[in-house]
């Protein structure tokens, strides 16, 4: 693929059309695959052809931007543009309630400020009475803002001092070519927070986010190998994103 490509740009000034139509037909399950992979963390009512579409039009702009002098596969760039294209289209849908949104924050806080205090993973049961809740009320919760998986950027950005939104990460967007070292050493600590996370959490938490963000199984495929429903997937899977997702909002905030 990378040679032909390759070929194309060394002998026309674009992709020819047929070329690109080749290729578009043979990175369509490529396409399909990540529509549905992102689906699985999403509610019911998004419409699943039209993140199809603009998944096509992620893989075309792949094929016109890719350079094969780059030493990478055209495989690898073509899924980050995908994804990049889908997940856009999903922050400019603002998809997710505000109240849901309110849930999940209040969640979050739930977790990040309880392990913080006890200075270890908390448990269902004890985040549930931190919030005054029944046990039947908490799953409630979880299921309610489960659809919640992917962070919310320019949440993470915080507020300032007046309770405004401190800016959004296009304020900040440097040259994707150069290397600032406080970037790294910010990513090296979210890492480590996210690992160290990890490894405090209950063991069917970290058996959930293993099986699922690194061997690529499903919340049905997970359910099979723990003998557990879906659903209980779903809610261990979400408990788990919010003790993430709280750890990682406390390291921001400080």
């Amino acid at each position: 693929m990378e040679s032909v490509l390759r070929e194309a740009k060394a002998k026309y000034d674009e992709i020819p059309l047929h070329i690109q139509e080749e290729m578009i037909l043979e990175h369509t399950p490529l396409v399909r695959y990540i529509v549905n992979r992102i689906a699985a963390r999403l509610p019911s009512h998004i419409d699943l052809d039209d993140l199809q579409s603009t998944g096509v039009i992620g893989l075309m702009d792949a094929i016109g931007k890719y350079d094969p002098e780059k030493n990478c596969k055209f495989k690898t760039y073509a899924e980050f543009r995908i994804k990049g294209a889908i997940l856009d289209q999903l922050r400019s849908l603002d998809w997710v309630p505000r109240s849901v949104r309110q849930r999940s924050r209040k969640l979050e806080s739930a977790y990040g400020e309880l392990e913080q205090e006890l200075g270890r993973a908390a448990t269902e049961e004890e985040v549930a009475e931190s919030m005054g809740l029944e046990m039947d009320k908490f799953h409630t919760l979880v299921n309610q803002v489960r659809g919640i998986s992917m962070i919310n950027l320019e949440e993470v950005r915080g507020t300032n001092a007046d309770g405004e939104s401190a800016g959004t990460f296009s304020d900040v967007i440097e040259d994707p070519n150069s290397e600032n070292p406080f970037d790294s050493m910010k990513l090296l600590e979210s890492k480590n927070l996210i690992s160290d996370t990890i490894g405090t959490m209950p063991e069917k938490e970290r058996l959930v986010v293993s099986l699922y963000y690194y061997e690529d199984l499903n919340m049905k495929e997970i359910g099979s190998i723990l003998g557990i429903t879906e659903s209980r997937v779903c809610q261990i899977h979400t408990k788990a994103v919010m003790r993430l997702r709280g750890k990682l909002k406390g390291m921001v905030d400080c």
